[in-house]
């Protein structure tokens, strides 16, 4: 009797799992929808983003910067291609914040004192947020770091790229994002 009850909780422990692995799955897939859809030229509307910035304070939602041009680059502090491009990332900020293009960093999968760190040794001084548990990460489709995206006044995404950006990838989305 014992035997059988047991293998019933482990049929159940085991149907519970794939139950969540398929949930997963379907999740990742509508996410990734999201990057596809830029990828095709298409513009969809950017998944929303609420989160405290890396030095404490009130949330800061994408929402709020709805009529400005938002750069959003996904990074960590333990990645190294985010290393290489924070220059890249503080140089076109400096550049484009007189004509209203916001950056805005998201430090995800990381903790906020290492975050905290990478910002001040690397110089950065536009914004940036904390989502230390990645949960904004499955909602914009981001599958590795770093990754950026540009959305437009309206808040439409119309660019993305995948890994580290470069200057003219900076530009060429920014543009897009003006248009």
């Amino acid at each position: 009797m014992a035997k059988r009850s047991l293998q019933a909780v482990a049929l159940a422990a085991v149907a519970g799992l794939l139950g969540l692995l398929v949930w997963d799955v379907v999740h990742k897939n509508d996410a990734t929808g999201f990057v596809k859809q830029i990828a095709a030229g298409d513009k969809p509307a950017a998944p929303g983003l609420r989160l405290t910035p890396l030095g404490g304070g009130t949330p800061v939602t994408l929402a709020s910067l709805r009529g400005k041009v938002v750069v959003v680059n996904f990074w960590a502090s333990w990645c190294q291609p985010c290393k290489a491009e924070a220059p890249r990332l503080e140089a076109a900020y400096r550049k484009w914040r007189g004509q209203g293009v916001v950056f805005v960093g998201v430090d995800a999968n990381d903790f906020s004192a290492d975050g905290k760190k990478f910002v001040s040794k690397h110089g950065i001084s536009y914004l940036n947020l904390a989502d230390g548990h990645g949960s904004s990460v499955g909602r914009w489709g981001v599958t590795g770091f770093p990754e950026t995206f540009f959305i437009d006044r309206s808040g439409r995404a119309v660019d993305h790229v995948p890994g580290e950006v470069k200057v003219a990838d900076l530009r060429t989305g920014i543009e897009k994002a003006l248009a």
